[in-house]
């Protein structure tokens, strides 16, 4: 059975700083590229980062997030990270971890961790 477990979430003041983790089991870690996407009531589900089972490959953020998140993989302990300094009111969402193994059908989500951004 495969289970992606996400942890880190909290309540945290503008400019502060949380890190995410995801650790996986069920499956072959290194060769599924990992995501975190955040959920926001009434707004469509957003891509935030990935980083590809590749090491050549540059990690992908979206727009919003750059220069502020970083996403690391740790595959012998198959666990995804995400670092986010300098958070804003606006990050304020569910956070999601996201597997999916390129060129295949093969996709997990796990079940989200609350990231709140108040003063």
């Amino acid at each position: 059975q495969v289970q992606l477990v996400e942890s880190g979430g909290g309540l945290v003041q503008p400019g502060g700083s949380l890190r995410l983790s995801c650790t996986a089991s069920g499956i072959m870690f290194s060769v599924y590229t990992m995501g975190w996407y955040r959920d926001v009531p009434g707004k469509q589900r957003e891509l935030v980062a990935t980083i590809s089972p590749q090491t050549n490959r540059s990690p992908y953020y979206a727009d919003s997030v750059k220069g502020r998140f970083t996403i690391s993989r740790d595959n012998a302990q198959s666990t995804a990270t995400l670092q986010m300094n300098n958070l804003k009111p606006e990050d304020t969402a569910v956070y999601v971890c996201n597997a999916r193994r390129p060129n295949t059908p093969n996709i997990y989500w796990g079940q989200g961790t609350q990231v709140t951004v108040s003063s």
